[in-house]
């Protein structure tokens, strides 16, 4: 079973609970790792918590929200096996999970419409790796 972890910073504090309330709905569960309000924090705290929860099985994956998603990702990414993927539509989420099998993916929540960010998040959690060809290629990374 799938472990999902999710935390923000200030900026992405009420996207990430809209997403829990759209998690609550679909009866999925879930772990929030913060923070708990939207007094500014440093987005590094947050995503390098969701990151070291999400490496420890190959079933994890996280939800990293910031203002523009950037920060979020590059800071997830300096862990060793973590994907974490900076998703704009569905398309890009799709092909992050299908080709990359990203294990995190990060939203902006000034870049994107909330109803836009609930769509990537269905599609994060529910498109499986295509493996084959694209295996050997995420060995390398």
């Amino acid at each position: 079973m799938k472990k999902i972890f999710i935390a923000s910073d200030h900026a992405g504090y009420k996207l990430k609970e809209s997403i829990k309330i759209f998690l609550d709905k679909k009866k999925i569960k879930y772990s929030d790792l913060g923070p708990e309000d939207d007094v500014k924090v440093d987005y590094p705290d947050y995503a390098h918590k969701v990151a070291k929860k999400v490496k420890t099985s190959k079933n994890n994956v996280g939800i990293l929200v910031c203002g523009s998603g950037i920060g979020m990702n590059i800071t997830a990414n300096r862990h060793k096996n973590i994907r974490a993927a900076q998703c704009f539509n569905l398309k890009s989420t799709k092909l992050s999970r299908l080709h990359n099998d990203a294990n995190i993916i990060t939203l902006g929540s000034r870049l994107l419409t909330k109803n836009n960010s609930l769509k990537c998040v269905s599609t994060f959690l529910n498109t499986k790796f295509e493996s084959g060809r694209h295996t050997k290629r995420i060995k390398k990374i």
